[in-house]
């Protein structure tokens, strides 16, 4: 007898089921099932025959080589489930989600005859039919339930999935009303509203600013519908904060319609009128944030924030994700789910940015993880004037979400219920599973890249095809007038008040002669203030009380017990209670390690992230300690007080973009938060140079946003070659202006210990970029006092204090690690006539000390700059736009080059000697030598 019969007394439900579950999640069944089905397990790319089924004789090949006889029932069953894997896994490519032209054609279809299934099948009634919800019933009434689910106005991709739970609850919601919306005619009419809305603010823009630049949402208006149902339902929910990020185009409809900017001050930024203030420049009106407080329909109150962005139109996903988490930590510790991110993206954009996969990839990770981000594509299938084809090479431009095993949704945007369908699709899964989900509004754009564009140059047929084009309010006007839900003098009368109101919005704006740039996130930042350069140069008492200063040392030099660590670890934290209790010489780390512990004292937050941070590149910090069997972490800040601020520190992925941009959102959500993200080298921070540009450097002049990230950029000198040597700090420098920022190149411990109080102690906020040590972390003479930290400020000028000044002849002015260099030499050449002042902060200039100190100086010969960098690097350039003293100068540095320093370390020492020996001696003056020697 045939040990496979039993495939005749079984109820061919149970194995079609069984056989659904194998192809879905092979793992979840049973092994020795798993063995049978890998006869029938055939691929779609792949005919019947080249698998070992026969369809002719009805039998099957195991793995194992044994032929099987499979009864004709249960091979048809077999053959069903495979087409409704089929289209699970493909039917997106098939569906109706492009309004404006046809979709590319792939195979294998979905035809039945591609599963071994003809007409004759068709009104045969199948078991199958059970997995999809419908009961046994005809294939024909399965291929339409299928193509209904899978192949109308929505495709979804979700089989990639590897959650049997998530795959299963997907399943389950599709199945609910085929995957088709099914909303009461008020709904209907509130869908129509919304889409009026976004129809006429674009129209009423078009008509009363002909050929100004507004990035229109036209071709793509029901993203409006879709967001406004996101934020009614969400509220419901129990979310109490959104945060939005997006682009430009549509944005004013967003702020708008969403969230409830004035009319009138956007028809204000479009007269082109000034600035109250006269301190910020502002931006133009599509890149600026807004934050207002919403009352949904059902009574709830919820906090919207949409963050200002700059034109590199990904990087503001990144910012998003930092506030949502900062206003998770602050506001609901204990529920993420509170707080939700939207971030909306270009297809072009989300496709060819970097960043995008950044972001994504931060999506699990305990230091960037927000439960979940809704991303909405504003899909106009292209990118400028760039067609898809030539814009990616992946089928999607949402591909970038199968990273994180993400369900994508691929909607007809002229379908508005379909989008606002969906809509509801991605916001139940993300406060389900607190993941990702990404939607793929398929629209067009209506004119060219900007309002004044002619996009025929590029892509006349597709145009062609656009102007014909009803928008999405008069395509679904007509749908509901057919169902008899409204007339036609319905949607004139919803026109026409909204249009009155708009007009009546203009008539107010045109009676203001100037336009107020409203700060973002006003409550977050409530009495700080804003305040110009000189300010920025008041001193800020930073000192600390001994004693609770000496409970904190005790704290971090002291390992809890019944927990093994590392004999080097019990070592470090040995000599660092060694150093404070006993030597008083404070390293480097334990500098940094007070000044976190007095703000947590005094209840601060301190967020720390970046490549291997919670050990530290170079190994000094050891904030993060490894019990050694279990690996258990320990982190000894977090114990110095009952109500003391949270201690939070994060080894970041392998990313500088995104990471950067990331903090600093946090950072702008989180004044009492000292939030720093470190570069493993400082060079590494150019791979970030866009959020430095658009947001660290600008965002207060432009957005009257204040931020207080601070960047710790290891640099310095050391024979590490071209890349692991300058920072670039020529490149801050250049950015520095007026009051945007704070810039640091600090020598010792106590400096840093006051630099980092000084950014939380006063009452506003600058970045802070910090030009961090190397070789200074270990150096014997970087060392600090206790007393030097209770009892001292923050030096932005270091004077000479071992030298008598009436002996000096030549005044020496340098900054960071290069003073040490300058020190030994000083020392070995026994030369008392030279003093060496360190410039501890280069912006804002402390030109009135130094022009105090040369004056104290008067027999000096001379003054000189000496910096390590070629002179086209370094401070240099900065101190003779800022000083106009420096013009006088002599400066003592490597010569013009292209790569920060030599990757020979032999050539790299001799060009270092070669500056210093400059510094002592202006004879060896090593800029006019040839070129060709060094």
């Amino acid at each position: 007898m045939d040990k496979y019969s039993f495939l005749n007394a079984a109820h061919t439900s149970f194995f079609a089921e069984m056989y659904g579950k194998y192809l879905t999640h092979p793992d979840s069944v049973e092994p020795s099932w798993r063995a049978f089905f890998q006869g029938f397990d055939f691929g779609m790319e792949s005919a019947l025959d080249e698998v070992g089924i026969d369809t002719q004789s009805g039998t099957a090949t195991l793995s194992n080589g044994h032929p099987v006889e499979i009864p004709e029932t249960l091979q048809k069953e077999f053959q069903v489930v495979r087409l409704i894997d089929g289209y699970r896994s493909r039917g997106h490519l098939f569906t109706k989600t492009n309004p404006v032209r046809e979709r590319r054609k792939y195979s294998p279809t979905l035809d039945i005859e591609n599963f071994g299934l003809t007409e004759a099948d068709l009104d045969t009634v199948f078991n199958a039919g059970e997995i999809i919800g419908i009961g046994s019933n005809t294939l024909r009434n399965i291929i339409t339930h299928l193509q209904q689910i899978y192949c109308d106005s929505i495709g979804v991709e979700y089989m990639y999935i590897r959650s049997p739970e998530r795959v299963e609850w997907i399943q389950a919601w599709l199945n609910r009303n085929n995957n088709h919306p099914d909303f009461n005619k008020e709904q209907k009419k509130h869908i129509l509203k919304k889409l009026n809305q976004a129809v006429s603010f674009e129209g009423f823009l078009h008509t009363k600013y002909v050929g100004q630049k507004r990035f229109s949402l036209e071709g793509n208006e029901s993203l409006i519908p879709a967001v406004d149902t996101i934020v009614e339902r969400a509220a419901k929910m129990g979310v109490k904060q959104f945060v939005m990020g997006m682009a430009h185009r549509g944005r004013l409809n967003v702020l708008t319609n969403i969230f409830g900017k004035a009319a009138k001050d956007i028809f204000s930024e479009f007269d082109g009128k000034d600035y109250e203030q006269e301190i910020f420049d502002g931006d133009v009106k599509y890149h600026l944030g807004w934050t207002s407080e919403r009352t949904t329909e059902n009574g709830n109150k919820i906090n919207m924030n949409i963050a200002p962005n700059p034109s590199h139109l990904e990087t503001v996903g990144a910012v998003v994700e930092g506030i949502t988490r900062a206003k998770q930590d602050a506001h609901f510790p204990d529920d993420f789910s509170k707080v939700l991110p939207i971030v909306v993206h270009g297809d072009a954009a989300i496709a060819g940015q970097g960043i995008a996969y950044e972001v994504v990839q931060m999506a699990d990770l305990d230091g960037y993880r927000t439960n979940g981000t809704i991303h909405i594509v504003v899909n106009h299938q292209i990118g400028f004037t760039t067609n898809y084809l030539d814009g990616r090479s992946s089928t999607y431009c949402t591909d970038v979400g199968k990273v994180t095993l993400s369900p994508v949704l691929h909607v007809n945007a002229d379908d508005v219920e379909s989008v606002v369908h969906a809509s509801l699709f991605a916001l139940e899964y993300r406060m389900r599973f607190q993941r990702d989900v990404f939607l793929d509004l398929l629209g067009y754009r209506k004119y060219g890249h900007n309002e004044g564009d002619e996009p025929r140059f590029t892509q006349p047929k597709l145009y062609k095809a656009i102007a014909k084009h009803p928008n999405p309010r008069d395509i679904y006007a007509e749908k509901l007038m057919a169902e008899g839900v409204i007339d036609r003098d319905y949607v004139r009368q919803l026109e026409e008040e909204y249009k009155s109101s708009l007009e009546e919005e203009l008539e107010d704006s045109r009676k203001e002669e100037k336009t107020e740039i409203t700060p973002f996130m006003a409550d977050e930042w409530s009495g700080f203030q804003n305040v110009r350069e000189w300010e920025m140069m008041e001193p800020v008492d930073t000192t600390y009380d001994r004693k609770k200063l000496d409970t904190i040392a005790r704290t971090i030099t002291t390992l809890p017990d019944g927990k093994k660590f590392l004999r080097k670890v019990e070592k470090l934290v040995g000599d660092r209670k060694s150093m404070y209790f006993e030597a008083d010489k404070l390293d480097w780390a334990m500098g940094e390690l007070l000044a976190y512990g007095s703000l947590l004292e005094e209840g601060f937050g301190v967020r720390m992230s970046g490549q291997d941070v919670e050990r530290g590149t170079f190994s000094h910090r050891h904030a993060v300690m490894k019990v050694e069997e279990s690996e258990e972490e320990v982190m000894l800040l977090n114990h110095i007080a009952e109500d003391q601020g949270e201690f939070q520190i994060y080894n970041s992925l392998l990313s500088e973009y995104g990471v950067l941009g990331f903090d600093y959102g946090y950072a702008m959500a989180s004044p009492n938060t000292l939030t720093i993200w470190e570069a493993q080298f400082g060079d590494f921070s150019n791979g970030a140079q866009i959020m430095i540009d658009q947001y660290i450097s600008a965002a207060e002049d432009k957005w009257k946003l204040q931020n207080g990230l601070v960047m710790f950029l290891p640099h310095g000198y050391e024979g590490q070659g071209a890349e692991h040597s300058s920072a670039r700090m020529e490149r801050y420098l250049q950015l520095c202006a007026r009051d945007n920022m704070y810039v640091a190149d600090v020598t010792t411990p106590a400096n840093m210990f006051h630099l980092l109080r000084r950014q939380m102690k006063s009452n506003f906020r600058k970045p802070l970029i910090v030009f961090t040590p190397k070789s200074l972390l270990r150096h014997p003479k970087a060392v600090s006092s206790v007393s030097e930290m209770t009892d001292g400020r923050f030096m932005e000028v270091i004077d000479d204090q071992s030298v008598k000044a009436a002996k000096v002849k030549s005044l020496v002015f340098c900054t960071g690690k290069f003073y040490y260099d300058l020190l030994a030499a000083r020392e070995e050449l026994g030369r008392e006539d030279v003093a060496l002042v360190r410039l501890e902060q280069l912006f804002p200039l402390p030109a009135e000390q130094m022009r105090e100190i040369i004056a104290k100086y008067k027999k000096a010969e001379e003054v000189v700059w000496a910096q390590e960098e070629p002179r086209n690097m370094g401070a240099w350039s900065h101190l003779l736009m800022h000083f106009e003293e420096a013009r006088t100068f002599r400066v003592a540095s490597r010569r013009i080059y292209a790569a920060p320093a030599a990757g020979s370390s032999v050539r790299s020492k001799l060009r270092h000697q070669q500056v210093i020996d400059y510094v002592f001696d202006k004879t060896k003056d090593n800029m006019t030598r040839p070129a060709k020697k060094n």
